[in-house]
């Protein structure tokens, strides 16, 4: 036993200096170690292809938001408000009345222009009587007219049958006789003329009521554009919404004294869009129709559906009201924004964003999908 304990002495060193020899192996010589880290980067390999290949397949931004054609509401004639509708922030539909100006002048420019028009109708009446009157003493004028020159056509033949027979035998006709055949025949051509110019007055008189008829029409026309143009007045004294909307914005009360083209309260209509301003480097692929996920800011649990409307013919800062001018020897290219108009598509499942609280200027990010 005495001989034993030293062999197991001498064994524990070696044992140790095994251990330690196996604990100072690298790490890159284990194989187990190269077989984790192949399946770890294949992985990854693999996972990078897939997101490539998924995310190629959209295009995305964070610079865009809601947008609408706010509709501003402003008078055009000015007053005092006397009714002004407690809409603040609810939603009206086209025609909704919204607030009425109080009536004063428009009113009494209507009666007024009423009056001229009964006294316009008046006076066209009376001329068409003058007229009426005036061709029936045209007709006995030239009815009275036919014996005058009937007699000085008579006169006149019988002078030149005189005259003829003079001519052939002097001793035919006697001198008293053809004086007496000359002075008729002046006598009844002066009658003759005097019945004309009867007639040719009576004529004239016919013009001239027909003239004041025409006057009277005209002044019928002029009366009632101007009562037209009151009750124009008097309609824009009542102002209703264009379109259904939300009224936000209203700026007075009733009593509040408006001038034409004063904005009172604007409404922002039931259709929005998108503006996403995209980088002109991610058009490629884009095409109109291609559908979109939207995401609003405000709602980011509801996947909002889309689609791309329309993309606009040049960049953002071709619009602005001083356009940059590259020409300066200083230029540094930058990539662009190019506004695309993304419309809400609503289907039978789809979320309406009618029923959220979503307006113009709020923040969204798109998702187009490309390909």
């Amino acid at each position: 036993m005495s001989e034993d304990k030293p062999a197991d002495a001498a064994e524990a060193p070696g044992t140790d200096d095994a251990a330690a020899a196996e604990a100072k192996t690298p790490i890159f010589r284990n194989p187990t170690f190269w077989i984790i880290t192949i399946v770890v980067v294949a992985a990854l390999a693999i996972g990078g292809f897939l997101y490539y290949r998924h995310s190629r397949q959209f295009e995305t931004t964070d610079d865009a938001f809601v947008d609408a054609h706010i509709v501003r509401i402003a008078p055009e004639v000015a007053g005092t408000l006397i009714q002004v509708a407690d809409l603040d922030n609810r939603h009206v539909k086209a025609g909704d009345l919204l607030a009425v100006i109080k009536p004063s002048g428009p009113q009494a420019q209507l009666a007024e222009a009423q009056a001229g028009i009964d006294q316009a109708t008046a006076q066209f009446s009376q001329a068409q009587a003058q007229i009426a009157a005036a061709i029936a003493t045209r007709d006995q004028t030239q009815s009275q007219a036919l014996a005058p020159i009937a007699a000085a056509t008579k006169a006149a033949q019988d002078l030149a049958r005189y005259e003829s027979l003079a001519k052939i035998d002097r001793s035919a006709v006697a001198s008293t006789q053809l004086d007496q055949a000359r002075a008729n025949a002046r006598s009844t051509a002066g009658q003759a003329a005097a019945a004309r110019k009867q007639v040719s007055s009576a004529d004239a008189q016919i013009a001239v009521a027909r003239k004041a008829a025409d006057a009277a029409m005209a002044m019928i026309a002029a009366r009632r554009a101007q009562a037209d143009q009151a009750r124009v007045t008097i309609n824009n004294l009542r102002l209703t919404a264009p379109v259904s909307g939300q009224v936000v914005n209203r700026s007075v009360n009733v009593g509040s004294y408006v001038a034409p083209g004063t904005q009172l309260l604007a409404i922002v209509p039931d259709t929005m869009w998108i503006t996403a301003n995209f980088k002109e480097t991610q058009l490629k692929d884009m095409r109109l129709g291609q559908e979109v996920t939207i995401k609003v800011d405000a709602f980011p649990d509801v996947k909002f559906l889309g689609r791309v409307d329309s993309i606009q013919r040049g960049a953002g800062q071709a619009f602005a009201l001083l356009p940059p001018q590259n020409a300066t020897g200083n230029y540094v290219k930058v990539v662009q924004r190019v506004p695309v108009r993304i419309t809400f598509l609503v289907g039978k499942d789809d979320p309406d964003p009618r029923n959220y609280p979503i307006g113009p200027g709020m923040s969204v990010v798109p998702t187009v999908k490309v390909r």
